[in-house]
Parts: structure tokens; sequence; C-alpha cells
């Protein structure tokens, strides 16, 4: 309540104009006025925040601030001198993500703080109709060293507020020591102010829901001299604190040698956007803050950026059928399902070598599909035994092998096992990508961090996993009953703004263990999570056991969509997304709950377009498809762990 009564205190200072000019708060609005941003200096002289709308609260009073070793910007703070509120667009394409043209627009306002010792601090706030975006920048030529040692910003929220959050792993955990890996389950629907189930911290994105409005909060436009932060493990009363990395999560030179794990620069250091979407559901389903503050995008061929779909032999038959044979065939499956790749896994180079891959490469091109082959991005790192291992960690390196697969005429790289989020790992995998780009190399990233925007930037980078994704329903009994929750919560914070390497759907049989989904809900997931390149996980022999109707969606469906539209859904229950590529609109939607769920869905927003409806039939493994005609509405039930899909054209 102290916060409460802090935050009208401040404000109505500024309303009424009093003589405490210090202490008037800088009000920046969103263009359509319902977000306000109040930024001021407390009476503690520290710099502080807090954000409204629709005349609600949404952030509390929350600190603002940055210590370095030679410079605090956390304490004796005056605002020197403030930039008019200006109003800020831009407009950009995006060849992964759930727009293809976006426009953004806000105000923005920036402020330049001075410390006790009259070092400076750039601390510029953009508002826009979906969300509050605010970063850090050090230019101030005499501090020549600047090295983070600490961030104040926090979140601090109603203590009647509800969160949806997934854990930080613990480092150098988990198998072979490849934590963290964004690989946790959520935490659905608890208290603010519950610690961190494992002590390490909470996961970008970290969804909340205060009053009337969801909040999502995350961070964009990290560059490699910085650090990818979480928020702190423990948030006593509600207030979150952006955390950095765990000591581990660094990179290892192979001659021995530490890379650093906070942020530093000799040059100017600018922190990530730190971001939060507010509205309803449907305002944070359909924002684009992840790439609106992301930085444009760097020179790449355009003939090398081609989203697509791919068949992949490991997701259910694992490491012993990474063979010639059985990738040829997988050649044949992707071919026959008229997708784009096929990706060899782990230990292609022991078990079919460099000589025999080149002899895939031409026979796929011969079907118009293209080759994607694994990495392990690890040095000392962790303790995995999957090659080719080490090959990637210098320039030099990553030369030879670029241009050794490009010659070969292979499309891209799944590369895996990173080791965190220290600022020398965020500088690895911004080399990593800088090289690819100069071959025109496609490349996806598991075992890694959340790509923050980095789609944006580096047009190439088709998907990131950093998710509890479908290989762990084939490990454990226990990820597979959970798994319709946890699709359906990650839709709604981890997929909201960057591509997810879930590698879903499969319709037939799981060795070892019981699925648990129905085939519809496997279906549905094609069009629910976005990724650049969808890694579908079933085999043919399952595929096979699908009707034609089923094969001819899969086999139409888009690569890259134009427009989002959120219909109907709440975080760890069900939901139901639109998506349109060029005239046609496809609609998808799950049911996670433990009862049949009934769906009124309003369809007059696809122009009376005929629907085509495909779910469940008689059984779990079954389909059923329905002509649905020009209707605008349309009422479907849902079985628990049941789904559809919907075509209207």
């Amino acid at each position: 309540m102290k916060k409460i009564a802090s935050i009208l205190l401040v404000i109505g200072v500024g309303v009424l104009g009093s003589g405490c000019s210090k202490k008037v708060p800088d009000v920046i609005t969103s263009p359509d006025t319902n977000i306000s941003v109040s930024v001021f200096v407390t009476e503690q002289n520290t710099l502080a925040y807090s954000v409204m709308r629709a005349a609600q609260p949404v952030i509390l009073q929350s600190d603002l601030g940055l210590q370095l070793t030679s410079a605090d910007f956390t304490q004796g703070i005056t605002i020197e001198s403030r930039s008019r509120v200006i109003p800020v667009s831009d407009d950009y394409t995006l060849r992964v993500g759930k727009k293809s043209h976006i426009t953004y627009h806000a105000n923005e306002q920036t402020f330049s703080i001075l410390n006790a010792q009259q070092q400076k601090l750039i601390l510029t706030f953009r508002v826009s109709d979906d969300g509050v975006a605010f970063r850090y920048a050090v230019k101030d030529s005499l501090i020549a060293n600047k090295t983070f040692v600490n961030e104040t910003t926090s979140f601090q929220f109603a203590e009647n507020t509800r969160a949806w959050l997934q854990p930080m792993s613990v480092a150098q955990t988990g198998w072979s020591n490849t934590n963290p890996s964004y690989e946790e389950h959520y935490q659905m629907d608890i208290a603010v102010g519950t610690p961190s189930t494992l002590g390490a911290g909470w996961a970008f994105p970290a969804l909340f829901k205060t009053g009337d409005n969801w909040v999502l909060v995350s961070e964009a436009g990290i560059n490699r001299d910085w650090h990818a932060s979480r928020l702190h493990h423990e948030s006593p009363n509600g207030e979150y604190r952006v955390a950095p990395p765990q000591s581990p999560e660094i990179f290892i030179a192979p001659n021995g040698e530490k890379g650093a794990l906070l942020a530093n620069s000799s040059d100017d250091l600018i922190s990530p956007w730190r971001i939060l979407a507010m509205g309803d559901l449907p305002r944070i389903m359909e924002s684009t803050l992840g790439t609106d503050l992301a930085e444009p995008a760097i020179s790449v061929p355009d003939e090398a950026i081609k989203p697509g779909h791919a068949s992949w032999s490991w997701a259910i038959l694992k490491d012993d059928f990474t063979t010639f044979d059985v990738q040829k065939t997988f050649i044949d499956y992707a071919a026959e399902m008229h997708w784009d790749y096929t990706l060899i896994d782990a230990d292609w180079d022991k078990k079919i070598g460099y000589e025999k891959l080149q002899e895939l490469v031409d026979y796929a091109a011969q079907k118009n599909i293209g080759i994607l082959v694994w990495y392990n991005s690890s040095g000392d790192w962790n303790k995995t035994p999957y090659s080719p291992k080490s090959e990637l960690l210098s320039h030099e390196q990553r030369k030879a092998v670029f241009a050794r697969l490009k010659k070969i005429g292979v499309k891209g790289l799944k590369i895996d096992f990173f080791a965190g989020d220290g600022q020398s790992m965020i500088a690895y995998y911004t080399d990593i990508m800088i090289d690819a780009a100069t071959e025109g190399l496609l490349l996806n990233f598991h075992g890694a961090t959340l790509p923050r925007g980095w789609q944006r930037t580096y047009p190439h980078l088709m998907t990131v996993e950093a998710i509890k994704g479908f290989e762990f329903t084939t490990f454990s009994q226990a990820d597979q009953d959970s798994v319709a929750a946890h699709v359906a919560m990650s839709l709604f914070a981890r997929n909201v703004f960057d591509p997810m390497d879930f590698t879903p759907m499969a319709f037939g049989d799981i060795p070892n263990i019981k699925r648990v989904t129905e085939n519809s809900f496997e279906l549905a997931e094609s069009v629910l999570m976005i990724s650049g390149i969808q890694h579908f996980a079933e085999i043919p022999e399952g595929m096979a056991t699908a009707p034609e109707y089923v094969k001819q969606f899969l086999q139409d469906l888009p690569r890259e969509w134009d427009e989002v539209k959120f219909i109907d859904g709440y975080p760890g229950k069900y939901a139901v997304i639109a998506r349109r590529a060029g005239d046609v609109w496809y609609i998808a939607g799950i049911n996670a709950e433990q009862d049949n769920k009934t769906l009124n869905l309003d369809l007059g927003f696809a122009a009376h377009k005929n629907a085509v409806l495909i779910t469940s039939g008689d059984t779990e493994r079954s389909f059923s498809q329905q002509d649905i005609g020009a209707a605008t509405t349309h009422t479907i039930t849902l079985r628990p762990s049941a789904g559809f899909v919907m075509v209207l054209k």
C-alpha cells in the first residue's frame, strides 16, 4: 500500500504543478493515450517509474538504475535534461513471425541522468499502444571501461496479481551439464512473490495478470556486449528484479580462456530494451514488440532465406537411425509431403560421413528438398558426446566449416548445447549468425537461449528451441501427461514474440510412451506454433495412418504468415488462433482442460469465406472433416486434449 500511495502522491504533485519540480514526474503516453508512464526521481534520489493503462495501475512504483565498476547510477540521481516527447515509427518486413509486414508507432522520450560524480546515463522510454519499452545507454567518454556490476530495474505488481512463469534451471545441471536451456514447465496462475522453484530465477517472457490487464515482460534488441537477463528468483511483495546469468554461463575458448559473464564495452554500452506488452489477451497475443525493438536486418542474400517445413527422423527414432538409408527415406517422405527440408541429426559425421552426405544432398536436390545438418556448439562447457563437436569455436573454424557445407550444398545448420546467457556466450551466438550469413546458411539454435528478436536482425535465423519441446514427451510419461497444458501455456508466453522449435505433431505411437493428446490436437500445433522451419516429429509410418485430406492440409500449409488474429483462449487451458497467408485464413484450436470445451467462434473477420473443418473423429486417433460453408459463426466442442484446424478460402 505504501507504493500505491507514493505513486498517487507523485502523480498528484505533477497534476497540481507543485513547486517541487525536482519530484514532478515526466509523463509519456501512448499514441492512443491509453498507456501512461511516469518517470521521476524519488525522495531518496533514486530513479523510478510507474505505468498506468486505461486509468488502472499496471506497474507500481518500480526502480530504475545501472551500476558499473566505475560509475553508479543507482543513487544520488538527478535528471539533468530530457528531450521533448517525439513520435517514432518503423515499418519492416519479417520472414519468420506471425506477421509479414509490421508498422510500429510509439512516443519516445530520452532522459540525461547524472549521478553524484556528474557521470552521465542515457535513459530512453518508448510507449506504444501495446506496451512500454525502455533501455539504458552509457556513452560518457570519461567512463573508460564500462563493465556491468548490477541493474536495479524492477517491475512492481500489486499483491493480488497472478503470474505464469517458467523457472530458470540451475547452470551445469541436467543431462551432460547442458542447463540452462529454457526447458522447464511453466508454473501457472501462481501468486506474485512466489520464489522460483529451482532458485535460479524466472525466464523471459514472463506473463502476469493485474486487474483487467495482462502484462508480458521480456527483453529485445540484445547485442554482443550485453548478457541475457532473467527475473530474480525472489520477488518479495510482488517486486520482480532483473537478474544476471549464473557464473558458469560463459564461453570457454579452446585454450581454456574463460569469457566474460556480464556486460562490458570499451565503447558505448547499450542495454537491451526491457519490454512490457500490456492490455487484454488479444493485444498481448497480437503484439510484435519483441521484434519492433530489435535491430534492423543485416544483409543476407534473399535467396538464402527460405522458411519451410522439414522431415526429421530423430524425434521418434533417436540415435540409431541417423544412417544413410534412413535419411534417404526421410528425404522421400519430405518430397511426398511437399515439404522443404530434411534435418540430419547428431553424429552424422561418424555414421554417414561427408562423402555420403554429399550423396544425400545431391539426391535431395533432385526432389527439391534442402538438407540441414546438426552441429554441437560446445567446447569444454558441457559433457555432451555428440559430434561434430568443437568445430565452430573460432571465426576461422566457422569460416572453413560453413564454406565446406555451402560447397556440398547444405542449406543450414541446427546448432545445439550452448552454455547459457553470459555476455561471452551471447557474443558467440552473434558471431555464429554473422558468419553463417556470409555463406547464406540458415540457422536453428537448440539447447539455447531465448532469441529476443534476433530473427528480425538475423533473418536467416529460422527458429530456436528454448522450450521443453516434443522430445521430452518421448523421454518420460510425466512430460507426456502434462504436454497439453504445457503447449497451451507456451503459446501465451514463449511463442508470442519469437519462433519456437517445439518440433510438433505425432499421429502414431511413441516407443514406451502412452500418448495422451488426440491426433486433432497434434494437427492443430502445426498452425498454432510459429517456427521459421517447422520440424515435424511424425515419421512416415505415422503419417501413413492419416487420411488423405490431413496429408493435403499439411502439404498445402503455408511457410510464412501475413497476419494473426487471436480468437479465444486462456494460458494453460485452451487457445484458438487465426493466421492468414495471402487470401486464405487458417484457424486452429486446442483444449488442454480436463473437461469438454465448447467454443463459439466468430468467423466474421474472414469475409464470408467458405470454411472446411478438420477435427477429431469417434476415437482419439481418428479425424473427421466437415464443410461448414460461409458461416459467420460456428460452435465446436472439443474433448480434453483434442483440437481442430479450419481453412477459410
